[in-house]
């Protein structure tokens, strides 16, 4: 198998406001190999903002930056300073439909740009040696025919490069539902995205939309080259414990959740250090236990003692009490 296909196999979607650098050090106390993404970053917001947008902890890796934009030079400035700060993969986003994306002419809308796109791509292909990637969905509006997305995928492969496809497979609606029904209304189609493997076989395709459990994404891989997992894997990121083993077929133990949470306190005391709050970190962690009897208590004990002045690892250690010996223990 390639690079790209073991980078690809599994990765947990870029979320806004979701999967900062707290959540990407968390997930990676629960799996080594899964591909981490940052949030969309504008290229605007690294290049003229006082706040370092490019900040990440090296524990996180391997760890890549989503960018949006549709300036091929700012793309390119920006795709050189991930490279130079140790990100794997440079991300454009070509899916995002919110209107605020839209207003600065980059997310879904640049479906309708294919040549744009490859110029973008190529430009920061130009610049750096780590892979350039694009995510994007199956179509945007009335623009949803399968030709209109082999028609995207084969100009920005051929004229940008690209080698490497996301897909969200679902289309999006630019104008009338929210970013939220945009990611529930329109129908998932996973075989479009299976045909466009078979007919771009020389290209690395990765499934998102809609994906929960790992048996789900074991058949996704039956036919694409990975599958990336977005609000499942935030919500429940106890089922990331089973990644390494599940899906990379390594002999890994699987991660304690009790163990996983004290694993968390040298990275938060080091934050807290910093003027962090305790809710900025274990607003992540709130999902760990789902299943599990006590989770409840969990996360109603966190939400409310982890924004409170002074708040330490002191209080995760008493919400832990009250789920911690309830967890089954394998054989």
């Amino acid at each position: 198998m390639s690079n790209s296909f073991s980078s690809q196999r599994f990765s947990i979607a870029p979320m806004l406001d979701w999967t900062d650098q707290h959540c990407r050090y968390f997930h990676r106390q629960l799996t080594g190999d899964t591909l981490l993404y940052t949030e969309m970053v504008t290229t605007g917001a690294i290049i003229h903002g006082k706040v370092d947008y490019l900040a990440y902890s090296e524990a996180e890796h391997p760890v890549a930056l989503q960018l949006g934009s549709s300036d091929p030079a700012a793309l390119a400035q920006c795709a050189k300073l991930a490279e130079e700060r140790g990100y794997v993969e440079v991300n454009l986003n070509v899916g995002c439909p919110s209107d605020r994306v839209q207003n600065g002419r980059f997310g879904a809308c640049l479906m309708a740009k294919a040549l744009l796109v490859a110029e973008c791509i190529d430009a920061m292909r130009q610049v750096v040696s780590i892979p350039v990637t694009v995510k994007t969905r199956i179509g945007i509006d009335q623009q949803d025919s399968y030709k209109f997305l082999t028609d995207f995928v084969g100009t920005v492969a051929q004229r940008g490069g690209c080698d490497t496809f996301i897909i969200h497979a679902r289309k999006a609606w630019l104008s009338g539902l929210s970013p939220k029904e945009n990611r529930e209304i329109p129908p998932l189609d996973y075989p479009r995205v299976y045909q466009l493997k078979s007919d771009f076989p020389q290209l690395t395709i990765a499934i998102n939309g809609g994906v929960k459990t790992l048996e789900e994404a074991k058949v996704h891989l039956q036919h694409l080259d990975g599958v990336m997992m977005g609000r499942e894997s935030y919500q429940n990121p106890g089922l990331l414990a089973q990644v390494d083993r599940e899906l990379f077929g390594l002999d890994a133990p699987v991660a304690d959740p009790v163990a996983v949470v004290r694993s968390m306190y040298p990275y938060i005391e080091a934050e807290l250090a910093k003027g962090a709050y305790l809710g900025h970190v274990t607003r992540h962690m709130l999902g760990l236990f789902q299943g599990i009897r006590g989770a409840r208590q969990w996360r109603r004990y966190l939400s409310e003692n982890a924004h409170k002045p002074g708040a330490d690892v002191s209080v995760l250690e008493a919400a832990l009490a009250l789920v911690a010996d309830k967890i089954p223990q394998e054989a």
